[in-house]
C-alpha cells in the first residue's frame, strides 16, 4: 500500500503511543478458512448493496458451539451452517453464530449469511457526480487495509487467515467490474451485466477487492499472463504513459526475487477520490487516478513509476508472502518501498537509486525527529492503521539496504530468493526473514535488527579530521551525539569503513575537458569499530589525503556532521564518488559560510555532473546569507534538469530581494516545461513578498500575479495553481489574500487545488485580526462535517497550524466523529500543537521579527565586507 504521510511539527522523541495504545494480538482461530464467497448485487444510484457470504470453515477440534466474526455496521438477515438455519447475535460489530451441531474437527462446514449493507462508511466506497462535480464518474471500489474488509462483508478480519476466494457480482450495463484471480464468467441479466471471478490462491481478507466502473481497457502481458490496465475513458495515452513498463517491472522483480510473477492476470485499476495512493490487492492493484500522467507531467515525475512498482512489489511480498500480523508490516512496505530504489538502480542508474535512497532516509528522519521515534516492531497502539508511517516504509527501505550492504550483492539476493521461496502462499514475521538470511549465507543479523528493527532511532554522528604532518597521521574523532556519556543504551554498535581520497591528476590528451569529467580519485579505506559515545582513530598515511569518506558508501542509516577543513571539504564536494558523500560536504560548506564557501558551492551548481547533487547544491546556497548569493544561484535557472531549476527557484525565494522577485515573475510570465517549476516559483513569490526586507514586492502587485496564475494555469492535478495557492497562504496579514483563499475552499472548486485551499486558510490565520480568524474557524467547521479522508485530513492540517483555543474543540470534535484511526491520530497530534501555539507565540513572532531584520542588517554588513577582501587580494 502506498499513502500520504502527515509531518507535524513537534519535541523530539514524543511517544508513539497515545492514550488509549493497547497490546494487540490475532485472536484464536477455530479453525482454516477455505473458501470465501461473496454473492452480490449492487444498488449504485442509492449506495448500497446485498448478497451472500458464504465461508468454508475447516474446524481445528471438535465441539465449537459458537464463531465470531467480524462485520460492522451490516444488516444481517440469516446464517445457515450445511443449509440448516442457525441461531445469531449481532452487535453492529461481531456476528456471534451459535453451530449446532458443534464441531467436529477436519469436517469443514460452510456458513452462508445474507446480508445487505446501505452507505457503508469505510470497506466499500461509491463514488458518484453530484451538483458540485457533475462530471464525477460513477465508481464503486473496495479498500480493505488494514481491517476494513468487515465493513463490506462478514470475515475473520486480520493477515493471518489464508484462503482462496470467489466474488461474483452483479452491475448495471455498461460498467465492468474487476476483481482477484481469474474472469471465469459472465452472464446478461436484462440491463445488468454478472461477473465472476475465482482468485485460486490463499491470500488474506484484507487483500480480496472489486471495482466497478465504466473503464477504458488497455491490454499488455508478460510471458503469455495479461496485464491489464484500467481506466476512465478517454485517458488512454495517460495510462500506457503512466503504467506502460509494467511487463519490464514484473521480469525484473520475477528475476530479483527468484519466483515467477505467482497469479494468472495483473490488473491496474485507476479509480476516482482513491484514499491512498495505491493499494496491492491480490492480482487487481487500484491505483488513485491522481498518478495518470499527461505529457507535460511525464517530464520530470517519476512518483507513478514509483508507485506502479511499489504496488507490483507487494505481489510477492505481501500477497505471496503475508504478514502475520500487523506489526511485521515493514517486511512488505519496506521491501515495497527497497523495490523502488532496485528499479531506479535498475532504470536510471546507481547514482539515481544512492539519491532516491538518501530522500527515503530523510523522509524517515523528518519523522523521528518531529513526529515520534518506535521500534520498526510493536504490537502496542490503539488502531492497526497507525503502523503504517515512515517508520515501516522509508526506514524499512533502508533496512533492506543494509542487510544488502552486510551480506554483499550474492547472498543479499540469495537470502531474498529463499525467503519467497521458502514461505510462498504462507504468512510470515520477523525472525522468519532472520532465518532466511542465516540459512543462505550463514549469517546472523540480528545485531542490525536489534538496533534499528526492535528498537527506535538511528546513530546520530559528529566526524572531525585533522593531519599531523610529522607523524603522517590523519586523526577521525567520531562522536555519536544521540547518546550522552556513559549511556550505553542509546549507542550503536557499527563496522564503518573510513576512506581516505586521493585525486588523480588528468593526462594530457583529456585536458581539455572540466575537472570534473577527467579526475577520478583513488580511496584508501580503513573498517573501524564505532561503538562508544566518543573515540579517536588514528591512520598511518603515505601522504596527506585530499578528503575524508566517512561510511564509504554511505549505506548505513544515520545522520552526519563533518567537521573538516575548507580545503577537505572542497576536495570532497568535487571528487568523492559517492553522490551522498558530495551533499554532506556541501551541508557543511555552507554552514562554514563565507566567500570561498559561496564560490565553491557556485563552482558546484555549474559543474556538478549528476543532478542531485546539483539539487542539494542550489539549497545549501540558500543558506549562506551574502547578497552575492542571488548571482551565484540565478545562473541555475537555465539548468538543463527541471528539477535542479525547481531547485533554484526555491533557494530564490529563500534569497527575499526584490531582484529574485523580479526573476520568479518573468520566469512565470514566460513559462516553464516543467509544472512543478512553475509551482515552487509561485510559492516563492509570496515567500517573498511575506518577508520582512524593504525592498519587497508591494502586496498588491503580488496577490495581482497570483489572480492571475490562478485564472490561467489551470492544468494536471492542479499542480502550479496550488502552487499560488500556497502562496496567498504565506501573506498572513493580508485580509484581500484571505478572502481569495476563501473561494477556494467552496465545493465545485477542482479537488486538489480545494485541498490546497482549506491547508492554506490555518496559515494564513496567525497574522489575521479576530475578526477574520472567527472567519477562518467558521468555514473550517463547516468543512469538517464532510466525510471525505483527505478533506478531513486537510482540515486537520489547517487548523494544527492555527495558534487559538477554539481550534482545538473543532479538532477533538473532528476526531471523535471519524471512523478513520488516521484522521483520529493526526487531529489529537494537532491538538497537541495547538495547545504549544497559544501563549505567548505573538510576542514570540514579535521576537523572530526582530530577529529576522538583525540577521538582514548582518547580511548586508558581511557582504559588504567579503567584497571588501575579495578586492584587497591580488
Amino acid at each position: 500500500m502506498s499513502q500520504h504521510f502527515f509531518d507535524t511539527e513537534k519535541t523530539q522523541y514524543k511517544t508513539f503511543e497515545l492514550p488509549g495504545a493497547k497490546p494487540h494480538y490475532n485472536p484464536d482461530h477455530p479453525g482454516l478458512v477455505e473458501h470465501i464467497f461473496l454473492d452480490l448485487s449492487l444498488d449504485i444510484v442509492n449506495k448500497k448493496y446485498q448478497g451472500r457470504c458464504s465461508i468454508t470453515l475447516k474446524p481445528i477440534r471438535d465441539g465449537i458451539d459458537r464463531l465470531n466474526l467480524d462485520a460492522v455496521n451490516l444488516g444481517i438477515e440469516s446464517v445457515q451452517v450445511d443449509g440448516k438455519t442457525q441461531n445469531f447475535d449481532y452487535d453492529g460489530q461481531q456476528l456471534s453464530i451459535q453451530l449446532e451441531p458443534p464441531t467436529q474437527v477436519d469436517k469443514s462446514i460452510v456458513i452462508a449469511i445474507d446480508y445487505s449493507a446501505d452507505k457503508p462508511q469505510r470497506g466499500l466506497y461509491f463514488i458518484q457526480s453530484d451538483k458540485h462535480y457533475p462530471h464525477k464518474p460513477s465508481q464503486v471500489w473496495t479498500q480493505g487495509e488494514d481491517e476494513d474488509s468487515r465493513f463490506w462483508f462478514p470475515c475473520f478480519d486480520y493477515p493471518g487467515q489464508l484462503s482462496t476466494s470467489e466474488i461474483r457480482i452483479r452491475v448495471p450495463k455498461p460498467l465492468i467490474a474487476i476483481s482477484n484471480g481469474e474472469l471465469i464468467a459472465t452472464d446478461e441479466l436484462g440491463n445488468d451485466k454478472i461477473y465472476h471471478w475465482s482468485q485460486q490462491q490463499v491470500h488474506p481478507t484484507y487483500l480480496m477487492t472489486l471495482a466497478v466502473g465504466d473503464f477504458a481497457e488497455i491490454r499488455d502481458e508478460w510471458n503469455t499472463i495479461p496485464v491489464t490496465y484500467y481506466v476512465e475513458k478517454g485517458r488512454e495515452e495517460d495510462a500506457k504513459r503512466s503504467m506502460g513498463k509494467t511487463p519490464q517491472m514484473i521480469e525484473f522483480l520475477s528475476e530479483k526475487y527468484g519466483y515467477p510473477y505467482p497469479y494468472p492476470k495483473y490488473a491496474q485499476v485507476c479509480v476516482d477520490d482513491f484514499i491512498f495512493g495505491g493499494m496491492e490487492n491480490t492480482s487487481a492493484t487500484l491505483l488513485t487516478d491522481r498518478c495518470l500522467l499527461d505529457e507535460k507531467a511525464a517530464l520530470d515525475n517519476r512518483n507513478t513509476e514509483s508507485l506502479v512498482v511499489h504496488e507490483l512489489a507487494h505481489q510477492w511480498f505481501g500477497d505471496l508472502l503475508v504478514i502475520k500480523h500487523w506489526s511485521h508490516a515493514w517486511i512488505k512496505e519496506g521491501m515495497a518501498s527497497y523495490s523502488e530504489v532496485m528499479w531506479t538502480e535498475h532504470e536510471y542508474g546507481a547514482q539515481e537509486a544512492i539519491y532516491y535512497r538518501l530522500q527515503e532516509a530523510r523522509s524517515y528522519l523528518a519523522e523521528d525527529s518531529s513526529r515520534y521515534r518506535r521500534p520498526m516492531v510493536t504490537h502496542v497502539y490503539r488502531e492497526a492503521i497507525e503502523l503504517y508511517d515512515r517508520h515501516i516504509y522509508e526506514k524499512g527501505s533502508c533496512v533492506y539496504h543494509m542487510i544488502r550492504t552486510q551480506l554483499g550483492e550474492e547472498l543479499f539476493w540469495k537470502a531474498i530468493q529463499t525467503f519467497v521461496r521458502d514461505n510462498a502462499h504462507k504468512t510470515v514475521e520477523t525472525v522468519d526473514l532472520l532465518r532466511a538470511i542465516e540459512k543462505a549465507s550463514g549469517r546472523n543479523l540480528l545485531f542490525l535488527f536489534d538496533q534499528y528493527v526492535y528498537r527506535g532511532g538511528h546513530p546520530d554522528f559528529k566526524v572531525a579530521y585533522s593531519w599531523d604532518s610529522d607523524t603522517k597521521l590523519a586523526k577521525i574523532t567520531v562522536t555519536q551525539t544521540q547518546a550522552s556519556v556513559g549511556n550505553n543504551s542509546d549507542l550503536f554498535d557499527l563496522k564503518i569503513p573510513i576512506g581516505f581520497g586521493y585525486v588523480q591528476q588528468p593526462d594530457s590528451e583529456t585536458s581539455s575537458l572540466t575537472a570534473s569529467q577527467t579526475r577520478s580519485c583513488d580511496l584508501k579505506t580503513f573498517t573501524v569499530r564505532v561503538n562508544e559515545h566518543e573515540q579517536s582513530f588514528y591512520f598511518p598515511l603515505e601522504q596527506k589525503p585530499q578528503f575524508i569518506s566517512f561510511d564509504v558508501g554511505n549505506h548505513y542509516l544515520k545522520t552526519v556532521s563533518l567537521e573538516y577543513p575548507l580545503p577537505e571539504l572542497k576536495a570532497q564536494l568535487e571528487f568523492d564518488p559517492n553522490p551522498i558523500s558530495r551533499i554532506l560536504a556541501a551541508e557543511a560548506l555552507a554552514k562554514k559560510g563565507g566567500n570561498k564557501a559561496l564560490k565553491t558551492l557556485s563552482a558546484a551548481l555549474k559543474n556538478e555532473p549528476f543532478w542531485g547533487v546539483r539539487v542539494e547544491v542550489a539549497k545549501q546556497l540558500a543558506e549562506i546569507k551574502l547578497d552575492q548569493v542571488f548571482d551565484e544561484l540565478v545562473v541555475g535557472l537555465k539548468d538543463e534538469s527541471s528539477y535542479v531549476r525547481r531547485a533554484v527557484v526555491e533557494a530564490l525565494g529563500k534569497v527575499k530581494t526584490h531582484e529574485s522577485y523580479k526573476v520568479l515573475k518573468e520566469l512565470l510570465e514566460v513559462g516553464d516545461p516543467s509544472y512543478y517549476v512553475e509551482a515552487t516559483a509561485t510559492r516563492a513569490v509570496g515567500v517573498i513578498a511575506a518577508g520582512t526586507t524593504e525592498d519587497k514586492p508591494k502586496e498588491a502587485k503580488v496577490i495581482k500575479l497570483l489572480k492571475s496564475v490562478l485564472e490561467e494555469k489551470a492544468g494536471w492535478n492542479e499542480v502550479v495553481r496550488s502552487g499560488a495557492i500556497a502562496a496567498l497562504g504565506e501573506l498572513k496579514t493580508s485580509e484581500a489574500a484571505l478572502n481569495l483563499l476563501m473561494e477556494y475552499t467552496h465545493l465545485g472548486v477542482p479537488q486538489p487545488l480545494r485541498l490546497a485551499a482549506i491547508r492554506a486558510l490555518g496559515k494564513i490565520s496567525v497574522g489575521q485580526n479576530s475578526a477574520n480568524v472567527e472567519r477562518v474557524l467558521e468555514r473550517l467547521t463547516e468543512i469538517s462535517n464532510e466525510t471525505f479522508f483527505l478533506t478531513q485530513i486537510a482540515v486537520v492540517a489547517a487548523l494544527g497550524q492555527m495558534e487559538i483555543a477554539k481550534a482545538i474543540g473543532i479538532l477533538q470534535a473532528l476526531a471523535d466523529q471519524t471512523p478513520d484511526g488516521r484522521v483520529r491520530r493526526y487531529a489529537e497530534e494537532e491538538i497537541s500543537k495547538v495547545q504549544t501555539n497559544i501563549g505567548s507565540e505573538k510576542a514570540l513572532r514579535q521576537l523572530r521579527s526582530e530577529l529576522d531584520q538583525l540577521k538582514q542588517q548582518n547580511q548586508e554588513l558581511r557582504s559588504r565586507l567579503e567584497n571588501l577582501e575579495a578586492k584587497s587580494k591580488p
